[in-house]
């Protein structure tokens, strides 16, 4: 991808009650301004426009052209070992599960991970001189608890823990399923969704009360070359919990629980994010939350990673919307390093160490065969 850095873009829920004279966007939505909102009270006291340079901005947009602009490029990059998260940012009821997900109900309508597969595999359909093995996670961050949406019921309760092997982060007991084609990995997105844990509030009848981050492990082998090199990548969705305003949702009881984690766990992300964007932080605190450690390989790390920040355009959230569009403009100034990664198969690597000295014998011994006649000559 062009962007050494993570790529941000705002995507604007449709709305009837779209707050025209709160919110403008200017032309090829790369900027976003927000004016004085005498009507419905004081954001700051003090500071009456704010505008957010983006990357893009979505109003009105089909899932299609989300896709197109945002995700596609990274799959690409995926099937040549390139690691690439996608992940949705904003307040509760902006769409981020819309976004990621999508609805099951209209095709037009599919989200960015259903997009993925079929994309993904197509791809791998055309890519003959390759042998591709597709597997896949999918995980939640309920209450500060890894819980595995894959797991099937008949299975024991695995304690799932945060890892670090060689510099990448691993969860320990979390199940990765093979997905031989599109139509398996969407039952496994699905067997997912159905374990997802929601609840209804003031704001939004199906919110979803946990991070949810589903991941595409791919691996591609040569099936022309002999080499021992191989490539392996992950593709992560992550969709975020929204941020809630207890004070709006109604929240009560377990609800309300839930979106303390849920808030806390969002400020912790915060915090990361403006220390990795200080180059002179020497320490960042990834480990603080299971949020900001499982996606420590996606925030500053060899990945490329867009951020689409929700926004709710309506009068009522304009506080939600400029605190949402505030994170963003921080995640954009978080630097990646994409890298290749590239592994290398011990078995194979050693026939080829093999085969090599066995040549080398060989020169040698033809060296050898070459000056001895050379004296009997003379």
């Amino acid at each position: 991808m062009a962007h050494n850095r993570v790529k941000v873009v705002v995507r604007v829920r449709p709305t009837n009650s779209f707050a025209h004279d709160n919110i403008e966007i200017l032309e090829e939505s790369k900027v976003v301004m927000h004016s004085n909102k005498h009507a419905v009270g004081h954001i700051n006291n003090q500071v009456s426009d704010w505008s957010f340079p983006m990357d893009r901005v979505f109003h009105n947009a089909a899932q299609e052209s989300v896709y197109n602009d945002c995700v596609s490029q990274i799959v690409d990059k995926a099937l040549d070992g390139y690691n690439g998260t996608v992940m949705a940012y904003g307040q509760t009821g902006a769409g981020k599960t819309f976004t990621i997900t999508g609805s099951t109900e209209n095709f037009q309508e599919r989200g960015m991970i259903p997009r993925a597969l079929s994309h993904l595999f197509q791809s791998i359909n055309s890519m003959i001189e390759h042998s591709v093995i597709v597997r896949v996670s999918y995980m939640e961050i309920y209450n500060e608890i890894l819980t595995d949406l894959l797991a099937s019921e008949d299975e024991e309760p695995k304690t799932l823990t945060i890892s670090e092997d060689a510099g990448v982060t691993i969860v320990k007991g979390l199940n990765v399923r093979l997905a031989n084609n599109e139509e398996e990995a969407l039952n496994l997105l699905f067997e997912g969704e159905t374990n997802r844990v929601i609840a209804e509030h003031a704001l939004n009848h199906a919110s979803s009360r946990s991070h949810c981050v589903f991941t595409v492990h791919i691996e591609s082998r040569s099936r022309t070359q002999s080499s021992s090199n191989f490539t392996l990548s992950k593709l992560n969705f992550v969709d975020l919990a929204g941020s809630e305003r207890l004070g709006k949702t109604k929240s009560e009881g377990l609800t309300k629980k839930e979106a303390m984690y849920i808030n806390q766990s969002l400020t912790f992300l915060e915090q990361v994010i403006i220390a990795v964007a200080d180059r002179k932080r020497e320490h960042v605190p990834f480990r603080q939350s299971k949020l900001t450690h499982v996606l420590k390989d996606s925030i500053g790390g060899n990945c490329n990673t867009v951020m689409i920040a929700n926004i709710w355009g309506e009068s009522g959230q304009l506080e939600e919307t400029i605190s949402t569009l505030r994170f963003g403009t921080r995640m954009m100034c978080v630097a990646n390093e994409p890298l290749q990664n590239v592994h290398f198969d011990p078995v194979l690597l050693v026939k080829e160490y093999e085969q090599e000295i066995k040549s080398l014998k060989m020169e040698l011994a033809m060296h050898d065969t070459l000056a001895n006649r050379s004296k009997c000559i003379v």
